[in-house]
């Protein structure tokens, strides 16, 4: 029997504030944010933790904000401690800029491909690993390196999260998760990484209606699902599947 939990009759936002509530989230936590720029952003769930209040966050993504929606209204709110991310300044990332010019955030800069096998180390269960991106640059400081098949790599540590957002573009009544094109990028592997995971999406389909070999994220990392695809909106909390069905994937 299915535990899958269905809480309608709600709008979408406090659907999403249900599943943050639900998440656990709490200030002082490493929270894994997904998208590249504004495309595979999960808004709807960032706007429902300002709402829930956390602050003194550490965000993990792989910009800092753009414009003043998603990402950028958190910081806005001052609910970020420090940012690490790949990419934190570009021409409409002028919440960020000026906050860290202000010095009221911290900066940790991380090449991009090292910030995916970060966090996909982590969903691994890897605690650490040695790449040669960034030898001899400020960004290898007081990192340890060693010389492997005669070139320099520096020891990079698995990059956790306690809770994960991200958005998909469909997910099942299990949380088996498919993405829409670019909209993937760092989704998957956050999943994995995050202790919780929260997820949006634009549609839920019955269960069994998601081809198999178009899931990208099974449902065993996904502990919450948020439905936008409709104004009322509905929280799920996949947990098992039916037994009366096949195992999906």
């Amino acid at each position: 029997m299915s535990r899958t939990q269905f809480h309608s009759g709600v709008t979408a936002a406090e659907a999403a504030d249900a599943a943050l509530a639900a998440s656990g989230i709490t200030s002082g936590m490493t929270v894994l944010v997904g998208g590249f720029g504004m495309a595979g952003m999960p808004v709807d769930l960032i706007d429902a933790l300002i709402r829930h209040g956390a602050d003194e966050l550490t965000v993990v993504s792989n910009n800092a904000g753009n414009g003043d929606t998603g990402l950028a209204a958190l910081l806005a709110a001052g609910r970020v401690r420090k940012v690490v991310c790949s990419f934190p300044r570009q021409h409409d990332s002028w919440v960020f800029d000026g906050l860290y010019r202000a010095g009221k955030v911290e900066l940790e800069v991380v090449p991009q491909g090292t910030l995916a096998e970060r966090m996909r180390a982590a969903g691994a269960g890897i605690g650490a690993f040695f790449c040669p991106t960034g030898v001899g640059t400020l960004l290898a400081e007081g990192k340890e390196t060693r010389v492997i098949d005669g070139r320099d790599h520096v020891l990079e540590t698995a990059l956790r999260g306690d809770v994960a957002l991200i958005k998909a573009h469909r997910s099942d009544g299990v949380g088996n998760l498919v993405y829409r094109k670019t909209a993937r990028n760092f989704g998957p592997v956050m999943a994995t990484a995050g202790a919780v995971t929260v997820v949006q999406v634009d549609e839920v389909v019955p269960t069994g209606a998601l081809d198999p070999e178009a899931v990208v994220t099974p449902r065993i990392y996904v502990d919450h699902v948020v439905d936008l695809s409709t104004t009322t909106g509905q929280t799920t909390a996949p947990t098992t599947a039916p037994t009366t069905e096949e195992p999906q994937a």
